[in-house]
């Protein structure tokens, strides 16, 4: 089991007593999941066993921005809260798992949902189901990560038995984020535009610079993992409530590594029916 302290991470006394009822091998103790039946059959298939539902929480204060609206521009200040708060939650669920031995989450959502303590204030939630594998990876290797946490993943239970069985391991969830302001248009601008097909370069470039910087960050994180990749790339744009000029770019996925260092895939037989 892992040296990390729960209690470190700010997971709070009830959550440490539940996971102490869901510890393998305790007499009477059930797992929980958030798995779908066909998703719980494949990872079992995959050679890993649910332990119980693991969840990191963050309630978040975001602070006030300031900068010069008159130009496109990174917000860091709300970049740096949208990515910490996102971390705290990651950190608290895998303190969770390592709390319970396990090898990794599997089908981990990370959301973020607004409360009415006050307009600037959002509840980050990360949530998967822990699990433990049967055997040890291929060459005695354990299956945690090269931070010797339990590694995560959002892939869905039927991509995650197919990225194992195609000779692939899950390291962890990587992502990225970038709050962008952009400038609004000039006055000559917008009537000289008016009834033209015509793009908005400035828009084009701000949306552009953004999406760039949200993608390699998670990129970064990925490297940091010995990656060879990351799958299920999603890249997401989230107003909250700065307003239709304030945007964050988001991006998420799926660091991977080969199982073995000479690993190819198995390349599908063709069959090729001749008629006559």
């Amino acid at each position: 089991m892992s040296t990390m302290d729960p209690t470190a991470q700010g997971v709070p006394a009830d959550a440490m007593k539940r996971l102490q009822e869901l510890q393998p091998g305790r007499a009477g103790s059930i797992f929980t999941s958030d798995l779908s039946v066909n998703e719980f059959l494949l990872v079992r298939e995959a050679g890993f066993k649910p332990i119980g539902l693991v969840l990191g929480s963050s309630i978040y204060h975001v602070g006030i921005q300031l900068g010069r609206w008159g130009k496109n521009q990174e917000l860091e200040t709300l970049s740096q809260a949208m990515y910490h708060a996102r971390e705290l939650a990651m950190a608290r669920m895998e303190a969770e798992a390592a709390a319970l031995g396990a090898d990794g989450i599997v089908g981990v959502r990370l959301s973020v949902e607004a409360r009415e303590f006050g307009n600037d204030i959002a509840e980050f939630i990360a949530i998967g189901t822990a699990v433990k594998a049967d055997q040890p990876a291929p060459g005695g290797a354990s299956w945690r990560n090269n931070k010797n946490l339990p590694f995560t993943s959002d892939l869905s239970g039927q991509d995650f038995w197919t990225l194992i069985r195609a000779g692939y391991a899950p390291l962890g969830m990587v992502m990225g984020t970038c709050v962008y302001h952009i400038a609004h248009q000039r006055m000559g601008a917008v009537f000289s535009n008016i009834g033209k097909n015509v793009e908005i370069e400035q828009f084009t470039q701000a949306l552009y610079d953004a999406r760039e910087l949200a993608m390699s960050r998670m990129q970064a994180e990925a490297e940091a993992l010995h990656a060879e990749g990351v799958v299920g790339v999603q890249l997401n744009a989230h107003n909250h409530r700065w307003g239709g000029h304030t945007t964050e770019f988001f991006s998420i996925g799926t660091a991977v590594r080969p199982l073995r260092s000479d690993h190819e895939i198995e390349r599908p037989t063709m069959v090729l029916s001749l008629d006559g």
